[in-house]
């Protein structure tokens, strides 16, 4: 046959033509021959050094090979182990509390030292409670996942805290924090993110339905402890609180997430500094079934007997979620005193409340000095809400006379949208509360009712603008400081319903 000018022409448009419509496919063609060959001569020049295999063997040990590690634990301690060292096994079935109990052990000796280090690689590590030591650091790699067995008959149980009297939720023995320490110095819980799971669903189950006869167990508790460090790490899923350092000195939570499920995990707190002086709590994100914060200092009769107060307490930059109660709270347990506390830069959303002080008859003791700077709250229900009726008891034998003087209490750039009652402060004639300030106060509201900025027993100022209207019973100042307008007597406002 005879080929035409024309006829090769037309060929050659033909080609052109799918060359321009398939040029990523001819690209990817190019890449994969390219590859063949590249593994082809590698192939050879090998073959025979290491058995052979050919190209395709080659291949294929490529495409199995391991993904690249995880970032390196940095040493903070002079000797480090990992958990491996002592016979862990992550894969989220083996049970590893003689692992954990013998890393720490190794690291109690090295005490003279400078401590340890225990890091716990990427994997699920199952564990029953286990205690740390001083001068240690806690490290969990990126993916490292400790796991609390769900099985109580692992979890030990302890004396009641003494400032409580007995359990906080059942008379008698406490079940023991999945992670605890007594009496320790200088401990750190770090890492490039790791997690501790409490796997609490099992222990809320069980609380709803009775099955349990003794206290629920805190994810984390340190007890008597000095210079703690907590950071960089993930809490989830506590059967009781998250963390609760109890009676320590010198805590610092920093950069720390906390979750659980908004609803149908009860008393699942975030972080709850109890009895302690100088925390820092900051750039921590939590999300919880409960007060996302509290501060605590014991339990009516015993804590007032105990008489260790929470003090010197900075809470920043801290984004906060609590569907059931509030955002940030002091008390209800505060019965040792809590002052000197300072609540900045915090963002609260979709929660039931966003500040909230509460106590009542019998707790005794105090809260004063308490200083709230740059709050927002985002769709919360009550912005502020100080309660004196919180009446519940360790026991009956509480002293009824023993009523918690309230004070000094300053709220300055409170600011947010979709909030149904922005302040309800009700003290009692036995209960006031005294010296409460508000200044640069401007939140949407939700509620077109008209008490929605509530006040009773409570004696203060209002400073330069403050939306919603505020309540006449505080005094009004402007910005200069210039009193313009004495207060009304009125000890009672209505509530529209119950926060």
């Amino acid at each position: 046959m005879v080929e035409t000018a024309g006829g090769r022409l037309h060929q050659r448009r033909g080609v052109a033509a799918f060359v321009a419509a398939n040029k990523t496919l001819l690209a990817a063609a190019w890449v994969v021959g390219f590859t063949l060959v590249f593994l082809w001569q590698s192939a050879s020049i090998s073959r025979g050094g290491a058995g052979g295999g050919g190209s395709g063997g080659l291949f294929l040990r490529l495409l199995s090979a391991p993904l690249p590690p995880s970032r390196p634990a940095p040493r903070l301690r002079p000797t480090a182990y990992n958990l491996t060292d002592f016979g862990g096994v992550g894969d989220g079935r083996a049970l590893n509390t003689e692992a954990f109990e013998r890393a720490v052990e190794a690291i109690a000796a090295l005490a003279e030292r400078g401590g340890g280090q225990l890091n716990v690689p990427p994997g699920r590590w199952l564990t029953a409670p286990f205690n740390l030591t001083s001068h240690m650091t806690l490290f969990l790699a990126e993916g490292a996942e400790i796991l609390g067995i769900p099985d109580e008959k692992y979890w030990p149980l302890m004396p009641a805290l003494p400032s409580y009297g007995y359990g906080r939720e059942r008379k008698g023995p406490r079940f023991g924090s999945l992670i605890h320490g007594q009496n320790l110095k200088d401990v750190v819980i770090t890492g490039h993110n790791g997690s501790i799971n409490g796997q609490g669903e099992v222990w809320w189950m069980k609380h709803r339905r009775r099955m349990l006869n003794n206290t629920r167990p805190p994810l984390v508790q340190l007890m008597w402890s000095k210079d703690i460090v907590v950071a960089n790490i993930t809490l989830r899923n506590s059967p009781f609180w998250h963390f609760h350092p109890y009676d320590c000195t010198n805590v610092t939570v920093s950069n720390v997430t906390i979750l659980s499920p908004v609803s149908g995990a009860p008393n699942t707190d975030g972080i709850d500094p109890d009895s302690c002086q100088d925390v820092l709590i900051e750039n921590c994100y939590i999300s919880v079934g409960d007060d996302a914060i509290a501060v605590k200092s014991g339990w009516d009769q015993y804590g007032i007997a105990y008489g260790r107060p929470s003090s010197n307490i900075l809470i920043r930059n801290v984004t906060a979620r609590s569907l059931v109660s509030a955002g940030i709270s002091i008390g209800s347990e505060m019965s040792g005193g809590v002052a000197n506390v300072t609540v900045e830069n915090v963002r609260i959303w979709e929660s039931r409340r966003g500040v909230r002080i509460k106590t009542a008859t019998g707790r005794g003791g105090y809260i004063r000095n308490i200083s709230y700077h740059n709050i927002t709250f985002d769709n919360v229900r009550a912005g502020i809400v100080i309660k004196v009726d919180y009446n519940e008891h360790a026991d009956d034998g509480y002293d009824r006379t023993a009523f918690p003087d309230i004070m000094s209490i300053s709220f300055t750039g409170i600011h947010g949208r979709g909030v149904r009652v922005p302040v309800r402060a009700h003290g009692s004639d036995v209960i006031p509360i005294k010296d409460i300030s508000f200044q640069d106060m401007s939140v949407g509201i939700s509620y077109k009712k008209k008490h929605i900025f509530q006040c009773s027993y409570v004696e203060g100022r209002i400073i330069g603008s403050v939306f919603p209207k505020p309540c006449e019973n505080l005094d009004l100042y402007n910005e200069q400081g210039q009193l313009v307008k004495r207060a009304v007597s009125l000890n009672s406002t209505e509530l529209d319903y119950d926060i």
